[in-house]
């Protein structure tokens, strides 16, 4: 059986590129040209490698989660609601407020400017959004069920409330916010948060 030939390229290196793209693009955004200018392949490769465009931001996607969001990982594993609540808001401020990374949130770029020829890609988007604040929303709903969050406090608020401070941060980045500034967003937020006596 005869042997391919070897990829010009590093998938990985690729993959860390075209994040860093479309993060700073978004999906409409970036184009096919400036897919393959700033992989350094041709058209045909980035196809072989990984399908099209559509198909390279869901992997794009995926590891922007698994690496970026991290931090919002670590934050639902926390003991507490506070502790969940802290994590997210300064994972967010640190994550934003890092000039080492493109502004703003890929999850946001990526679906606010699409078309209709991207309707896929913002359901996608939208869905990501929904499924990441019904994540705060049960790990709360156990923080309630322990009593660890006052009888009158909402799960569903404090959820949606955590998570329109979290997409704020990443607008905020986009306009200039410093990690320092974010920071003081969170520790604002964070003096709202039910039963804390910081």
């Amino acid at each position: 059986m005869p042997i391919g030939r070897p990829r010009e390229f590093d998938t990985e290196t690729a993959l860390e590129l075209a994040t860093s793209l479309f993060w700073r693009k978004g999906y409409e955004g970036t184009s096919l040209s400036d897919l393959t200018e700033t992989l350094g392949i041709t058209r045909p490769s980035l196809y072989a490698a990984f399908g099209n465009k559509e198909a390279l931001f869901r992997l794009v996607l995926e590891r922007y989660e698994a690496k970026a969001g991290a931090y919002r990982t670590r934050a639902l594993a926390a003991p507490t609601a506070f502790e969940v609540a802290r994590l997210l808001l300064e994972g967010a401020a640190e994550l934003h407020g890092n000039k080492a990374n493109p502004v703003g949130c890929l999850g946001v770029h990526g679906a606010l400017a699409c078309s209709d020829d991207a309707a896929m890609i913002r359901r996608d988007m939208s869905s990501h959004r929904i499924a990441g604040e019904a994540a705060i929303r049960r790990r709360l709903k156990r923080a309630k069920a322990e009593g660890d969050l006052p009888p009158d406090a909402s799960p569903s608020d404090l959820a949606r409330y955590l998570s329109v401070v979290l997409y704020g941060m990443a607008v905020q980045s986009v306009g200039g916010a410093s990690r320092a500034e974010l920071l003081r967003v969170a520790e604002i937020a964070l003096r709202q948060w039910p039963g804390n006596t910081r």
